[in-house]
């Protein structure tokens, strides 16, 4: 049986580099290399695109030379399923062997935001993850809440504001958050992952530098009022009839779920599942398909929530289409308590890239009138 060739996508221009690195580690290490041979694709910090030995070190020929005469990746298109290949040989200057199937493991801008995935609808190829929509709209905070909100799922209540806003008036910008958002508050940039950017405001005093931290990462920046709440995350698999994992719980060694708590400390705390009453998971779970099937997502999301103490009220926080896949990121860990695998995990995830490729192969591209 003919292995299928997978090219697997990391690194990338963001902040979330370093992870998106970890996370193909644990994706290549997961898969059955009796049934795929990975072809490891590292995209640098300037944008470089490289062939990656097995290892994660060996840096190869720079797939994307700078001349424009040389821009080929990929441009074998998909793999011939009838004819055998030497994977070792890769032919001059941007040139890689056939694959049958991508996984952009890239977190973040110009990976996780549709960028890459358009670029794989132009060539052609099967992809991992959701398509150039869904992955625009869940990377992008504030759309994803508008969206949310309108259709009456519960979301805390939000600010958007700009960097221009920011710069033009920013007296004005602050007593409108006071007034509207009030303290504590979340300061984010709208557009990020991994918690790179998000400050906790606890007063007016704070604001400021928080804004302008933000607005360093986009030019559009969200601000959110703090609900003291637990943090819940639920895993979502699947393209139309998508189903949801059990619920987890968060329990950060900081004030929040930072960047730091999240990689570095390992004192946070992940229970799974979460012990909440069967009522709330059964709600969550729900929200989380309602809105993987708003937001047009496929193949794979990991939604996070909060539950409110107080009143017990859940709140949608953000959907992640490419969530973390280390060895200690929710999403695996999830669907392990949920009877699936990280192989398995990896195989139901290629299949539903296959799935949703083929059926685009059925489409009417042409007016026939």
């Amino acid at each position: 049986m003919k292995r299928l060739r997978v090219a697997v996508i990391f690194g990338g221009k963001s902040v979330e580099h370093e992870v998106s690195i970890v996370s193909a580690r644990s994706f290549v290490a997961a898969m059955d290399k009796s049934k795929y041979e990975p072809v490891l694709i590292g995209i640098d910090t300037d944008g470089h695109w490289l062939l990656v030995g097995d290892d994660f070190e060996g840096i190869g020929k720079r797939l994307l030379p700078t001349s424009g005469a040389k821009l080929r990746l990929l441009d074998e298109g998909v793999a011939d399923q009838g004819k055998e290949s030497n994977p070792a040989r890769y032919d001059g200057p941007g040139k890689v062997p056939p694959v049958d199937v991508v996984v952009p493991m890239l977190h973040g801008s110009f990976g996780e935001d549709g960028c890459v995935q358009g670029f794989l609808e132009l060539l052609n190829l099967p992809y991992v993850g959701s398509g150039v929509l869904g992955s625009a709209l869940c990377l992008d905070k504030i759309t994803t809440k508008r969206l949310l909100r309108a259709e009456g799922l519960p979301v805390p209540n939000f600010l958007p504001i700009t960097k221009a806003q920011l710069e033009e008036s920013p007296q004005a910008v602050l007593a409108n958050v006071g007034k509207k958002i009030g303290f504590p508050c979340f300061v984010k940039p709208s557009n990020s992952g991994s918690s790179v950017g998000i400050t906790k405001v606890h007063e007016a005093s704070e604001l400021e530098a928080a804004l302008e931290s933000a607005s360093a990462y986009d030019r559009r920046i969200i601000v959110e009022e703090a609900i003291d709440g637990r943090e819940l995350e639920v895993s979502v698999l699947g393209n139309d009839a998508p189903i949801a994992s059990v619920v987890g719980e968060v329990v950060p060694c900081n004030e929040f779920y930072d960047y730091n708590a999240k990689y570095v400390d390992d004192r946070s705390e992940l229970i799974i599942p979460a012990k909440i009453p069967k009522e709330v998971s059964s709600t969550v779970q729900e929200l989380a398909v309602r809105a993987f099937r708003l937001l047009d997502c496929s193949g794979m999301a990991r939604a996070d929530f909060f539950l409110e103490k107080m009143t017990q009220r859940v709140f949608i926080n953000e959907i992640n289409t490419v969530p973390g896949f280390t060895s200690i990121s929710m999403y695996p860990k999830l669907w392990e308590a949920s009877g699936i695998g990280y192989p398995q995990l990896v195989d139901r995830l290629i299949e539903l890239a296959l799935q949703r490729h083929n059926e685009k192969k059925s489409r009417k591209y042409r007016y026939e009138g």
